[in-house]
């Protein structure tokens, strides 16, 4: 029970690194750079990683390599970014707070993860949750960002769930750089073709992108990557839903963003869904409850089933006709002594 919720505390910090890089985004890193921003974000520090741990892969884990750190870094970037640019925050939250019935699907197609009941419903709460969270009235729809933030949900699903699958040959820092370097270097020729050159970065923006470097990408999916490999895929998945808790706390914090009772209940349905999907969580429950139960067999004395117990009225003896009584000390022949009364507390 401790070694899992010590994995559960660990993974968390994943997303609430993640929700804090829109604050930071939006605070410190250069405008309208999303792109450069992305290949700051993960090619630097899959470098440093990719030095201190100096592994290239081998044989299959090559195209490996390559397809996680598309799926899991360079094109989810992208997307994630696109996303943000074209849909207002909370409707791209909650598109994105469906990655955990995405994941669970996933997990049951490719390995066989057969979602439990509790985190399906743990992943419905937390959706809901995620809309009173972050949702806002007057909101329009721009369909290029609902399949661009939908495509990063599906992206990143098949690459979780694919992370599980493929058992690698070198330690989790190890392969977090191969994914990291893979997926900056996707990104690299996309932003120089798209935005040009790198922008001008101050002092500020130096200390944004080493926050969201280090602590949001390396740290972040080191622990997020971690999880994968020790706890089953819809329990993590449904921990990613901090994110969006991390986020409005710190608006509300640092931006002085709204912040009431909708917004209250929404982020208890979220911690709700959270807990749903922990298989420590629901076992304590269910102990909880299973020894709360009284067997009704156990219930009852063991002298109310003795002889003793019933009246003795209730004994059928005084029942038979005087004349049918054998005399003292005088046998009676078999045929004719009366048949025996059956007990009354048969």
């Amino acid at each position: 029970m401790e070694t899992m919720w010590r994995t559960v505390m660990l993974t968390a910090i994943a997303p609430l690194a993640w929700g804090s890089t829109y604050y930071v985004t939006g605070a410190f890193l250069p405008p309208d750079r999303p792109l450069f921003a992305a290949l700051m974000r993960a090619l630097p520090v899959g470098l440093l990683l990719l030095a201190l741990r100096p592994t290239l892969p081998t044989g299959s884990w090559w195209w490996r390599s390559l397809v996680l750190g598309t799926l899991n870094i360079g094109a989810f970037f992208v997307l994630i970014f696109i996303a943000a640019y074209r849909l207002p925050s909370g409707m791209a939250a909650t598109l994105t707070a469906t990655a955990p019935i995405a994941m669970m699907a996933v997990a049951w197609l490719l390995i066989g993860e057969r979602p439990r009941f509790a985190s399906v419903l743990g992943a419905v709460v937390g959706v809901l949750g995620v809309s009173l969270l972050v949702l806002r009235a007057g909101f329009s729809v721009d369909m290029i960002g609902v399949l661009a933030s939908l495509s990063a949900v599906a992206m990143s699903s098949v690459g979780y769930v694919l992370l599980k699958r493929w058992k690698a040959p070198v330690d989790l820092l190890t392969l977090t750089a191969w994914q990291l370097v893979a997926g900056g270097l996707l990104l690299l020729p996309v932003a120089l073709l798209v935005e040009g050159a790198p922008p001008r970065v101050d002092g500020p923006a130096v200390l944004g992108f080493l926050y969201i470097g280090l602590i949001g990408t390396a740290l972040a999916n080191y622990v997020w990557f971690r999880g994968l490999q020790r706890m089953p895929a819809a329990s993590v998945s449904l921990i990613g839903l901090l994110n969006p808790v991390a986020g409005t706390l710190l608006g509300v914090a640092l931006a002085h963003e709204i912040f009431g009772p909708v917004q209250a209940a929404g982020m208890a349905l979220v911690l709700l869904g959270v807990l749903l999907g922990q298989p420590a969580v629901v076992s304590a429950v269910r102990r909880k409850v299973g020894g709360a139960r009284l067997d009704p067999v156990a219930a009852v004395p063991v002298t109310d089933l003795s002889v003793s117990a019933l009246p003795v009225t209730d004994l059928p003896v005084t029942d038979l006709p005087a004349t049918d009584l054998p005399a003292t000390g005088q046998p009676q022949p078999e045929s004719s002594r009366p048949p025996l009364a059956e007990p009354a507390y048969r």
